[in-house]
């Protein structure tokens, strides 16, 4: 928590604060650990100033060390770079170009760019290749308004200088570069699923093996958000702990079978440390998102626990995971990904603590019929908790409520882990045999069920609804509650109760921007009567109309009247002229 805090101090400064402001973190670590050793109490409160230093110092020095943005030409230009990652697309292809130059005679670039290349365009780019196209290319864009996701922030951490699209053919010079690891291995497995299993079951089967979801169409992207089961496609605990159980218990049983070897080795072990290989792999094959560095840390240390005989799931765990993954990316705690991941593994794993009592209770003398009620109030209940604490991130980023998730996951979930992972595994074993075709026909019939289940749920009456996000100090104050509730033992844990009610409570204390104006003018919003009121221009940004929407909970569009009034008179037009009122009597604007 405190080295959060300071990560969100350095984020909410208005200025880049000097390098030097890296020092008190070390100096802060060493006094509290002596301070530690005679004066506990004294030494806490020090370790927590230093945390928040800790974070403060990693955040400054990941700005200090990324490279400067781009400033991409305002014009069409021969871009050539090197292949360094290629995404399928329901029509086409997106590359991803490290080394980029806007022209034979520039220099190299320090940042990625990506292209989306022509849907009727022949070439095939492998990571590697050298790729020329005359194309377009944009800066990241700035927040749609004050508050607003940050797109220029998250590309300037992420290394990306830009994205666009090509106005010409690609030409490609094969192997004229170097790809990163395992790039090409995640291109030859994705097309290799969506050549088997065809339609959107094969994207869905590849974004699990790959972790890229840029081939679902976007109206199975838009079920599975709206029936809440998007989790599933964004590769993270529920997937590595399906590929590292599997691992681990098959080779243990290996281990056990082979009566030579188990006299003689610790299977447990063994099976432990190939779970964490098939587990690194995984991460490293998916792309090592953020969900997943926290779930392989949280991996790593759950199974050292079991080899040595602690507690495998604890928050103190949790808690190491989050560090490590500040300390890696520390802009990653500004995102969705990682506050709604570990917001779901905080509330599973207090609520695990609160209920194995009565659980145990339930199991009883286990018969099967209790272990079946274990089994689905487990399931209900994981369900709920995750759902509860991950709902008001969703909120705060997206603007939308899924009220059937459980009943979706209760389906989905199972089909997930038990016919849809394990027959990806061993399709993924097998490829290299060219004895795939089965196992991911199977996998294709599981993905083919899930999205069955999203689309029937996310038709139901209300599924998915807009409504008005929490501000960002509401959401602070409702993970602080959060926290507060899951990390105490005490009865005072309740007051972190009132804490998440009041961020809850927010959005209804919180007045979002009534007028908007997009930083190229070619798009006006005013929010009124129920409806986003608009003036666009061509060539108006589709992102920046949807991101106000959002702001006020808003699903109608309406453009401003040429003549005359609107809006129960919070608008009125005269002469090509219009005039804006948020309030009967409040200012107006023109």
């Amino acid at each position: 928590m405190a080295m959060g805090a300071g990560v969100l101090a350095y984020f909410g400064l208005r200025e880049e604060p000097p390098v030097w402001t890296m020092a008190p973190a070390p100096v802060l670590i060493v006094l509290a650990w002596l301070v530690a050793v005679r004066a506990p109490h004294a030494g806490w409160a020090i370790g927590l100033v230093a945390a928040a230093a800790l974070g403060f110092a990693a955040a400054v020095g990941h700005a200090w060390l990324a490279p400067p943005p781009l400033a991409p030409p305002m014009r069409a230009v021969v871009l050539s770079g090197v292949v360094q990652n290629v995404e399928l697309l329901p029509e086409g292809r997106r590359v991803t170009l490290a080394e980029p130059r806007f022209g034979p005679d520039d220099p190299a670039q320090p940042r990625t760019i990506r292209i989306r290349l022509r849907a009727s365009d022949p070439a095939r780019p492998e990571p590697g290749d050298r790729l020329n196209v005359r194309a377009l290319v944009r800066a990241p864009s700035a927040p749609a308004f004050p508050g607003a996701w940050d797109f220029q922030r998250a590309a300037f951490f992420a290394g990306q200088g830009g994205a666009g699209f090509a106005i010409g053919p690609a030409e490609v010079t094969p192997r004229g570069g170097r790809a990163p690891p395992l790039a090409g291995l995640r291109t030859a497995i994705e097309a290799r699923v969506t050549g088997v299993v065809p339609g959107p079951a094969g994207a869905v089967a590849a974004a699990l093996l790959t972790g890229g979801q840029s081939a679902i169409p976007r109206e199975d992207l838009t079920a599975m958000r709206d029936s809440g089961l998007a989790h599933l496609l964004s590769v993270s605990g529920l997937h590595i702990a399906i590929v590292m159980g599997v691992t681990f218990w098959v080779v243990r049983l290996l281990v056990a079978c082979w009566r030579w070897l188990a006299l003689r080795v610790d299977g447990k072990a063994w099976a432990g440390v190939a779970g964490l290989v098939a587990g690194g792999f995984y991460m490293l094959l998916t792309g090592a998102q953020v969900p997943m560095q926290r779930s392989f840390a949280t991996a790593v240390l759950v199974t050292l626990a079991l080899l040595t005989g602690r507690q495998a799931i604890s928050l103190r765990s949790l808690a190491l995971a989050a560090a490590a993954v500040m300390l890696v990316a520390p802009d990653a705690l500004l995102g969705p990904s990682f506050q709604m991941s570990f917001a779901a593994v905080l509330a599973l794993i207090a609520g695990w603590e609160a209920m194995k009592g009565p659980m145990a209770r339930l199991r009883g003398d286990g018969a099967w019929w209790r272990h079946a009620a274990v089994f689905a109030v487990g399931l209900v209940g994981t369900s709920v908790l995750a759902g509860f604490a991950t709902a008001p991130f969703g909120l705060a980023h997206f603007g939308r409520l899924q009220w059937y998730g459980v009943a979706a996951n209760a389906v989905a979930v199972p089909l997930t882990s038990v016919v849809v992972m394990p027959a990806g595994m061993l399709a993924a074993l097998l490829m290299p045999l060219g004895l795939d075709a089965l196992p991911l026909a199977v996998m294709g019939w599981g993905c083919e069920a899930v999205l069955a289940v999203a689309r029937e749920v996310a038709s139901w009456p209300g599924a998915a609804q807009g409504a008005k996000p929490i501000p960002p100090w509401g959401l602070a104050v409702f993970a602080f509650g959060m926290a507060w509730l899951c990390l105490w033992r005490m009865r005072w844990r309740l007051v972190g109760l009132p804490l998440m009610a009041l961020g809850l409570a927010s959005p209804a204390l919180h007045r979002p921007p009534d007028l908007f104006v997009s930083g190229d003018a070619r798009l006006i919003g005013f929010a009124a009567d129920g409806a986003l009121w608009l003036q666009r221009q061509s060539g108006a940004s589709a992102l920046t109309r949807d991101s106000w929407l959002r702001a006020h909970g808003l699903a109608e569009m309406r453009p401003l009247p040429a003549e005359g009034e609107a809006a129960g008179g919070a608008v009125s037009c005269r002469a090509g002229a219009c005039t804006l009122r948020a309030t009967r009597d409040g200012p107006a604007a023109a």
